[in-house]
């Protein structure tokens, strides 16, 4: 028998912070335009146009895309300007 005990929402977030690099994830959604997720991203996580192009891509294609790396002190602004303006994200 294993010592597996699932994980608790304040577990996980501990161990969110804990970590030196998170995740800014955003996900695909069937309500903003290419062009609205590319102004996002260039305003909010000051991505350049070609980024921000390629990231929208790949979240159309692929249902989800990181578009930032960091600790999370510094993500979880960029995610509520993101949240702010419709976007689905996620700090993973």
């Amino acid at each position: 028998m294993s010592n597996y005990s699932p994980k608790t929402e304040v577990e996980v977030s501990i161990l969110q912070k804990e970590k030196k690099e998170n995740h800014l994830v955003l996900h695909n959604d069937d309500v903003n335009t290419f062009e609205w997720v590319i102004e996002s991203l260039i305003t909010i996580c000051k991505h350049d146009y070609t980024q921000a192009e390629q990231c929208a891509f790949i979240v159309h294609n692929n249902g989800k895309c990181t578009v930032k790396d960091g600790v999370i002190e510094k993500l979880k602004p960029l995610k509520e300007g993101l949240v702010d303006r419709g976007l689905s994200v996620t700090i993973d």
